[in-house]
């Protein structure tokens, strides 16, 4: 049976704030390189156009905080659109029975989940998933947890359920990182994949963009505006620091780190109207990449850095266009819709997600391939902006404004299952899937 200690908490102030980041970030690393003994079956092949949902039965674990880990677990499960939950009204076995196939394969249930948890402050899970049809034991497997981390016990437990079904990593240990305003104070805001564990990072300014992860995860690049002052912002996880790294006149604004963290695009009107720029981290110099009497930003850097997918309007509205990292070879990517903007590629590089201007008016989320084709619109309710892909590539985080005020939503990636994850009475907007 393998055992995994969850991140520990740190007391105390904005700098024990920080830590506390910090370990959450590097715990989350950690698990994700952790050893995980395959089975070598694929119960749910996700790379099957129409996979075939799986009939789960998820018990409520015994013991303290057993019900709202099995809750996590459920939620995350379900969201996939991979697992069919099926009531606990319709168990025939006790949770404190020996798993008995024969309890389940006449209900055609074809996963069975079971946990303990035992200790006060420090909490111990065992869980087992089991195959009813196959008689067998799946996974078996021992965690330790700091009993305030309940929620991340249960995205872990689930993480590794998920991987065992499909041969794939989970996303459920991943966050998302946004613009949040109350009260007309704005601030980077740091929560879990499904809207938990909100917390402000302390970053305040006047105006806060969109912030953009590093590959590794450890940094995030972003702007702001502070004594009316367009700069460009470095905030460094591992170091617990913030610092600035481009400054000029005009106004600048952050766009994605290239995939060896070392330099990121980002657009400037320094010099006139808004050029796109590369910015190198190792000698602190920035590069040219457009020249136009037109306006060039949201520069997004595909997953191999091959290629930089932006929004320009020289052609008479803003579309988006996509050229080599090094300037070259601009082609237009969009035709349809008079205004798209904030394009981000999927994980894999053979998608581009964008907002589109559509009938009505309204900012839509619109998903392409790199060669223009099988356009598809995603959303269709109150302006749609800000997407981002999740690190495998399943899902898409966005902002929206269906219900009045600004919320960052979740749906998969064909557009099923939009729901909101932040709080109403948090506007909430710019959001960044964590890359892990």
């Amino acid at each position: 049976m393998k055992r995994i200690l969850i991140g520990k908490r740190t007391p105390g102030g904005r700098l024990a704030a920080r830590r506390t980041l910090q370990a959450l970030l590097l715990a989350a690393m950690l698990i994700a390189l952790s050893p995980f003994s395959a089975q070598g079956k694929v119960y749910i092949d996700i790379t099957a156009p129409q996979a075939k949902m799986m009939p789960i039965a998820i018990y409520d674990f015994q013991g303290q905080g057993g019900k709202e880990i099995s809750d996590v677990i459920r939620d995350d499960l379900i969201f996939t659109g991979l697992f069919m939950y099926i009531d606990k009204a319709s168990y025939i076995e006790a949770a404190s029975q020996p798993f008995n196939p024969s309890n389940w394969t006449p209900l055609g249930i074809e996963a069975v989940v079971k946990g303990t948890v035992s200790g006060d402050k420090k909490l111990t899970a065992s869980v087992s998933l089991y195959d009813p049809f196959e008689s067998k034991e799946i996974l078996t497997k021992q965690y330790q947890s700091d009993k305030d981390l309940l929620r991340q016990l249960g995205h872990t437990i689930a993480n590794d359920i998920y991987t065992a079904l499909t041969g794939a990593p989970g996303i459920f240990r991943t966050r998302i990182v946004f613009v949040g305003e109350r009260g007309g104070e704005r601030d980077l805001y740091l929560m879990d994949w499904d809207g938990h564990r909100s917390r402000k990072l302390g970053l305040r300014a006047g105006v806060l963009l969109t912030p953009h992860w590093s590959a590794d995860g450890s940094k995030l690049v972003y702007a702001a505006e502070r004594g009316r002052q367009w700069n460009v912002y470095l905030l460094d996880f591992l170091q617990m620091s913030e610092k600035r790294v481009f400054t000029s006149r005009g106004v600048n604004m952050a766009g994605d780190f290239f995939p060896n963290g070392k330099a990121f695009a980002f657009s400037s009107s320094k010099d006139g109207t808004p050029d796109l720029y590369t910015f190198s981290l190792e000698n602190n110099t920035a590069r040219r990449l457009t020249s136009t009497h037109g306006i060039e930003v949201s520069p997004a850097v595909s997953p191999d850095g091959s290629r930089i997918a932006f929004v320009s309007d020289r052609g008479g509205t803003p579309q988006v266009y996509i050229m080599l990292s090094d300037g070259t070879e601009i082609r237009r990517l969009t035709f349809e819709g008079s205004y798209n903007t904030s394009p981000s590629w999927s994980p894999t590089g053979d998608r581009v997600v964008f907002a589109s201007r559509r009938g009505g008016g309204k900012n839509q989320i619109c998903i392409v391939k790199p060669d223009g084709s099988d356009l598809m619109q995603l959303t269709d309710q109150g302006n749609n902006e800000d997407p981002s892909f999740s690190p495998d590539g399943r899902y898409i985080s966005f902002m929206s404004d269906r219900d009045r005020q600004k919320g960052i939503y979740l749906m998969r990636a064909n557009g099923e299952s939009q729901k909101r994850v932040t709080p109403r009475d948090l506007k909430a907007f710019g959001p960044r899937w964590s890359p892990q």
